[in-house]
């Protein structure tokens, strides 16, 4: 694995590199339509393809620093991604809205405006849908010939990953949000890349709170479990509420007997709102490879 780090940190540079290139031509040429978004994962991918002048409204609160631009006033704040401005979004005369399942309860109020598209990444098979989503919607703006050289580009590079991971150290993924763990079976990590998801000890049991089901961790838990690395996805940090300590983790799961877990948050708000695109899904295959590939 000692080319693995170098191959991973050009893997962005080429993913964005060819979606440049497919979007060198005017966006009016491909269609007009208007298109307001909650899923920052399909934003991602419009700006991806070139898309961005048929981008009329966004959740300003939650745009991610790479997509920072579409904060601009032209653009229309289309309220928070579980708290949709339903006023706001119909004054953005969209003829497209794109939501995930944290705005599902407000669907058939979106659909009074305009049609609207569900575009979460559902299902067993995270990259099936994937290339689902980003094909539908090229087709439905008329950027199918981008989207399919983006997706070949996109999948080569993780190909070439998940051979670079094939022997991955131990690897637990968990979600932090007010200093609590809970583990977080990612697809990205364990469907895409590959990596092997670690078996649960039977003090590991779940909960059910409303129609979700978490699984805590504790200290002791991480312990039996045993993994060389764990993965921080940090919730708080990425809805602006205080982040995760690392040293005060690390220095808890030394008290609880696991001393030789390396701890690596990934970026927050990559993590836990944008992914699902084709930029995001191109940066979040980087930092797994290149903190995966540190460890060995």
């Amino acid at each position: 694995m000692k080319n693995a780090a170098m191959t991973a940190r050009v893997l962005t540079t080429k993913v964005l590199a060819t979606s440049l290139l497919l979007g060198a031509a005017s966006a009016t040429a491909y269609g007009a339509e208007r298109v307001a978004t909650f899923d920052l994962g399909s934003l991602d991918t419009l700006d991806a393809l070139g898309l961005s002048d048929q981008v009329v409204g966004v959740p300003k609160s939650s745009l991610p620093e790479y997509l920072e631009q579409y904060g601009a006033d032209d653009i229309t704040d289309i309220g928070g991604l579980r708290s949709p401005d339903i006023e706001a979004l119909a004054n953005s005369k969209p003829h497209l809205i794109l939501f995930t399942g944290r705005q599902g309860e407000w669907q058939r109020e979106m659909e009074v405006i305009a049609p609207a598209l569900n575009t979460g990444v559902q299902g067993d098979d995270y990259l099936a849908t994937f290339d689902d989503n980003v094909r539908q919607l090229a087709s439905r703006l008329h950027a199918e010939a981008r989207a399919e050289e983006a997706l070949e580009t996109l999948h080569g590079e993780i190909e070439a990953q998940r051979d670079a991971l094939s022997d991955a150290p131990r690897t637990l993924v968990v979600t932090h949000n007010d200093g609590n763990l809970t583990l977080n079976q990612h697809p990205v990590v364990h469907d895409v890349l590959g990596v092997k998801a670690l078996d649960m000890p039977d003090s590991v049991t779940s909960e059910t709170r409303g129609s979700r089901t978490f699984t805590p961790l504790s200290f002791e838990a991480i312990g039996e479990i045993d993994p060389a690395v764990v993965l921080v996805v940090d919730r708080s940090a990425a809805i602006g509420n205080e982040p995760a300590d690392l040293e005060a983790l690390e220095h808890d799961l030394t008290d609880a007997g696991a001393s030789d877990v390396r701890l690596v948050s990934l970026t927050p708000a990559l993590w836990y709102l944008s992914g699902g695109g084709l930029q995001s899904l191109a940066m979040q295959v980087e930092e797994v490879t290149a903190a995966l590939s540190s460890s060995n």
